[in-house]
């Protein structure tokens, strides 16, 4: 059997992380389980529109009230159960709890179809609604599991000198999945559908997902990952989540590249309420099209990652983040002060796209670098927690304050906080 050090030499001998098996596997699930997540949210929301939009006295329903409970329950358990799963990832085998969580997923999945059989009705909403939240709650719960098991997995897979390179494709997947997944979403699922009637075997949209979940688990049982069961402690649960807050009370390193991605998502997701404000000031768009501006900020992403998994090596870290940090703030200010300009906005969500990625990725980098391996999953759980909080304060709060103020001092507002966290790195 190889030696560690001759696993790692040969990772080293390999011109990319895309050439080691077991990095390549994680990836391809990777990509099958983020795309069958956002295609969760796009099914779940066309059966809502099919057979639910009206009550049981045939009244229409607000369709975007009824999503609403869908994000709800599928942000819920991030929120609740976000460090808690981290404690079980540096409990138990990692590759297990991934190919369990995705195989616990495909058959949650196949229980979907039950949701549109006819029963009893709970506030004049079909049952089949509420069953689908449970199911929504328990795949996200599930979810909460896979992610941080996925991010400590990637140390141990690549070497120290491959990581930002990793990073860079998981950061881009992660945007892609994103991207791709809502938009390929409802013409898949109609595809299914039509393909599967035409032998008559109705109901082919159902499959979708299970064939997602499920071919994320059968890569994941190729793979090879080797943990070190001495390192495995089982201590009491709030003892273990004390002690990943003492890490990152003393690893100042860790610390501020989490505070620092707590800022990015932040500042992102705020993007997505701003963008239908910038798009409405756009003659060329309109409000129904903002999905644009947030695909070119998916493109600068996505050309962040390539360049930095290039060049970035050559680099300091803290140097690319601050970079992308001060980068972010100039986009910000610049999107307020060309309103109305099509080319120009384009632009400028495109070169945020790029500030994005210079944060992200050298700091997830960081983090795996600067943790140690039995912390793994408690660092990412708390990290995972932090960032779903961050991403649900801006959707409640940037709306109102666009209401109140306008766009410019909003836009102006964001761009002290993306500047704060460069200019202000060190005391974080």
């Amino acid at each position: 059997m190889e030696s560690k050090n001759q696993h790692n030499q040969n990772i080293r001998n390999k011109s990319t992380v895309l050439k080691v098996n077991d990095f390549r596997r994680l990836w391809i699930a990777q990509i099958f389980s983020q795309m069958g997540d956002k295609f969760f949210i796009v099914l779940s929301i066309f059966l809502i529109s099919e057979y639910w939009s009206k009550d049981s006295t045939g009244e229409p329903y607000a369709i975007t009230i009824l999503a609403s409970g869908i994000y709800l329950a599928n942000s819920l358990p991030a929120i609740l159960f976000g460090a808690i799963a981290g404690v079980f990832t540096d409990r138990w085998p990692k590759l297990k709890i991934m190919i369990t969580s995705n195989l616990l997923r495909a058959c949650l999945a196949s229980l979907i179809p039950l949701s549109i059989i006819d029963g009893p009705h709970l506030y004049n909403i079909s049952w089949g609604y509420w069953f689908l939240l449970i199911i929504t709650f328990t795949t996200s719960s599930l979810t909460q599991l896979f992610t941080p098991a996925e991010q400590s997995s990637i140390p141990l897979i690549v070497n120290k000198e491959s990581l930002i390179e990793a990073n860079s494709i998981y950061q881009a997947t992660t945007m892609g999945a994103t991207i791709l997944g809502f938009a390929l979403g409802e013409p898949l699922i109609r595809i299914m559908r039509s393909i599967f009637g035409s032998i008559n075997l109705p109901g082919g949209e159902y499959f979708l997902l299970t064939i997602c979940y499920g071919a994320a688990t059968l890569i994941l049982t190729k793979m090879k990952l080797k943990e070190n069961e001495v390192l495995k402690v089982k201590e009491n649960i709030f003892l273990e989540l004390k002690s990943g807050l003492t890490i990152l009370r003393r690893t100042k390193v860790v610390r501020r590249s989490i505070i620092q991605l707590v800022i990015l998502y932040c500042l992102m997701t705020s993007l997505y309420v701003l963008a239908i404000s910038l798009a409405a000031s756009i003659p060329e768009l309109g409000v129904t099209k903002f999905g644009i501006l947030l695909s070119f900020c998916g493109l600068g992403i996505g050309l962040g990652s390539f360049l930095i998994s290039q060049k970035g090596r050559s680099f300091k870290k803290s140097r690319l983040i601050n970079s992308g940090l001060i980068l972010i703030a100039l986009c910000l200010v610049f999107l307020g002060q060309i309103q109305g300009i099509l080319n120009a906005t384009l632009g400028i969500c495109l070169l945020l796209g790029i500030g994005a990625s210079l944060v992200a990725i050298p700091a997830q980098t960081t983090i795996q670098e600067s943790t140690p391996e039995n912390a793994l999953g408690k660092i990412f759980g708390l990290q995972n927690n932090l960032i779903n909080i961050a991403l649900s304060l801006p959707l409640l709060i940037v709306g109102g304050l666009i209401a109140k103020l306008s766009l410019l001092p909003v836009l102006w507002l964001l761009a002290g906080i993306a500047l704060f966290g460069a200019v202000f790195e060190k005391y974080l």
